[in-house]
């Protein structure tokens, strides 16, 4: 059982780092893609929310597929699909084309993020501790190497359309390396008759209190990637290089909390996460708002990344153990409400800025992190599964792994 569940966690690891190289690779090559296709960045950015639109609908679709099949059914195809979309569009050649093409990627993606999110709480319930931020942590160092990739195949004079063939063929066959030692379904799921014909659970009220979080909580990680270079730019007047490390430093400080989060929600558990990592983001994003000076600020973005670094895993991780037999549908609801945060992210900012500075703005996502930080205990469990219990995290299910028999650990946790 110890080797299975380690090489189910490796799998999971692989298709969190996965996704994040597929994504990485398409963003990477927007430029390029857009220039094919002969548009303007106005139709592009109308063309974007098919993306986010083909995400939410294959969100919602593969939960219930995932609580029906199993993720270990699921998580392949997913990232097969995935990775098959997103030569889509490099092959475009006009808005049309684009339009679709970024319609079937953006299903695509959201797909593998519900059901590997959902195999991902599997792999914790087995471990019976956190070890979910640390795949979000795989899948933000994921699109880092499909940054410096994509960089070098660029500078190699590679069109977009070879780069994602290449990276289709790639994503293709590490999905069928790491499927084999991804988990079964969990033996609970028999007992229960209603998820075994796929029959559409009831969403308790505390899974769409979490989706609320979420929204609010990725609204705010929208606006630190679609905003944060312009804030030192255009309000502290910094060079063109020197803004670019305002991202930088968010996406940096978020990349190594996610490291680090399992660690500390082991100790002082999931509630004290969300409560202290999004007051420590409310702290640094008003550093930002207030502050005169460019170091400062970077410090702000850097200390808001930190902060929410270990909020969505959380959320994600709630979601999924509420209900073992609905996990997937549960972490839909979550994943999908989320993501139209995140996209909601430019669109809610964009028109405050006519009517104040950009860096008040800032001050909803700050009223949004308050809340998030007020309203913790959702994170603590209320609903009792079909197999009637409720599970109370971190727990080990029966068979699972003892968490001495763990110590090993390659990463050390």
């Amino acid at each position: 059982m110890e080797r299975s569940l380690r090489a189910g966690r490796l799998a999971t690891f692989t298709f969190f780092g996965l996704n994040g190289f597929v994504m990485g690779m398409w963003i990477v090559h927007i430029p390029s893609v857009e220039h094919r296709a002969g548009i303007g960045h106005a139709v592009l950015g109308w063309l974007l929310l098919l993306l986010g639109g083909g995400a939410f609908v294959g969100m919602q679709l593969v939960g219930r597929l995932t609580d029906r099949f199993g993720a270990r059914r699921v998580v392949p195809v997913s990232g097969a699909l995935c990775s098959l979309a997103v030569t889509l569009p490099g092959l475009a050649t006009d808005g049309w084309t684009l339009g679709a093409a970024l319609l079937v990627l953006g299903f695509g993606n959201g797909c593998l993020d519900v059901s590997m999110n959902t195999h991902a709480v599997q792999v914790e319930r087995g471990y019976g501790r956190p070890v979910m931020s640390a795949f979000h942590a795989v899948f933000s160092i994921g699109g880092v190497f499909a940054a410096l990739v994509g960089a070098r195949t660029l500078s190699l004079g590679w069109s977009a359309a070879a780069t994602l063939a290449a990276t289709s063929l790639f994503g293709l066959v590490i999905s069928a390396f790491a499927a084999p030692a991804l988990l079964p379904p969990a033996s609970a799921r028999a007992a229960n008759p209603a998820a075994a014909r796929g029959a559409a659970p009831r969403t308790p009220p505390r899974i769409w209190a979490l989706a609320a979080l979420a929204m609010m909580l990725m609204l705010c990680e929208g606006v630190a990637n679609d905003w944060s270079v312009l804030d030192l730019r255009e309000v502290l007047d910094a060079p063109p290089a020197t803004a670019a490390f305002a991202y930088g430093a968010f996406s940096t400080a978020m990349t190594v909390g996610r490291l680090l989060t399992d660690r500390v929600a082991a100790r002082i558990g999931p509630v004290a996460v969300l409560r202290y990592g999004a007051s420590l983001a409310a702290l640094g994003l008003t550093a930002v708002v207030l502050s005169p000076w460019i170091p400062l600020a970077l410090c702000g973005w850097a200390v808001f990344g930190a902060g929410l670094s270990g909020c969505i895993p959380q959320l994600f991780s709630a979601a999924g153990h509420a209900d073992q037999d609905a996990a997937g549908a549960n972490v839909s609801r979550v994943a999908g409400l989320g993501y139209l945060g995140m996209l909601a992210g430019p669109t809610v900012i964009g028109p405050l800025t006519h009517l104040v500075p950009l860096n008040l703005t800032f001050l909803l996502p700050v009223a949004f992190c308050a809340v998030a930080a007020g309203t913790a205990r959702l994170l603590e469990p209320r609903e009792v599964t079909a197999a009637g219990s409720a599970y109370v995290h971190p727990r080990p299910e029966a068979g699972a792994v003892p968490r001495r028999g763990l110590e090993g650990d390659a990463d050390g946790r």
